[in-house]
């Protein structure tokens, strides 16, 4: 059982999963983040590599990833940064990232640096399964957990193979759009996540559009874990510490109720 399966697995006890841009709105930020989410009730952290074309991103999230970029902030200072926080907390940390950094990289390199690091998983939104065979390959070498997402549009044929080919757990995207705070959830996603469950035994996580405790507490009712993004991006920018841990306790105190 890897890391992030272990985080799903105690009974009980739903994943809260908060997604922050590396080098947004700094580096220190970064690094003085992650050990708060941990400390205020987070199971995972997500961090994201920022990319000049985030096609699955939102305005909050492109608006990070650009000013990470002009940070110079490139994967090799996310793999450095992510191998300082892997010291520091004990949770499991997955890259959220697009495929050209990878390839750019090199499929190869880039996982074992990952695995260096003490990365746990790698979600890509713009891989899809059925082209995705070599890099499944190197991070099962590694012991990464490659996440696929699936969308409430994604056929049963298409939700079988990803569901089948994922490890860790199942990404579940709240709507058939891009990320970013909504104000309420999307009709459906009760039967989309049955839809998935039948299709495997792995967790399901549900993101994209949850930006408070109720809609949190909501979707801890279907799923095995909650993925909180853009929101917690904009209390990044606004720079408050307190703001942060208030609102993740919130989150938490929901998601358990």
């Amino acid at each position: 059982m890897s890391r992030i399966e272990k985080a799903f697995a105690r009974p009980s006890r739903k994943a809260l999963m908060a997604y922050v841009t590396v080098g947004y709105p700094n580096v220190e930020a970064t690094l003085n983040v992650v050990p708060l989410l941990a400390e205020s009730g987070c199971d995972l952290v997500e961090l994201g590599i920022p990319f000049s074309d985030p096609l699955a991103d939102g305005v909050t999230i492109q608006k990070a990833s650009f000013q990470a970029l002009q940070n110079n902030v490139t994967p090799a200072v996310c793999l450095e940064i992510a191998g300082q926080l892997s010291k520091k907390v004990d949770i499991p940390l997955v890259f959220m990232t697009y495929y050209n950094p990878i390839l750019r990289y090199g499929h190869q390199r880039f996982c074992h640096d990952c695995a260096k690091a003490r990365i746990d998983g790698l979600i890509i939104p713009d891989l899809p399964p059925d082209e995705s065979q070599e890099l499944e390959a190197l991070t099962q070498e590694n012991g990464l957990d490659l996440i696929y997402i699936l969308a409430p549009t994604s056929t049963d044929e298409r939700i079988r193979l990803a569901a089948g080919r994922s490890r860790g757990f199942v990404y579940l995207a709240s709507v058939a759009g891009v990320t970013g705070a909504r104000d309420e959830l999307p009709p459906g996603l009760d039967e989309f996540a049955a839809r998935v469950r039948r299709a495997t035994k792995l967790p399901l996580c549900v993101g994209f559009g949850i930006s408070n405790a109720g809609q949190a507490g909501q979707v801890a009712r279907i799923a095995d874990g909650v993925i909180v993004g853009s929101k917690i991006v904009n209390l990044m920018g606004d720079g408050s510490m307190t703001s942060l841990h208030d609102f993740v306790k919130e989150l938490r105190s929901a998601i358990d109720r």
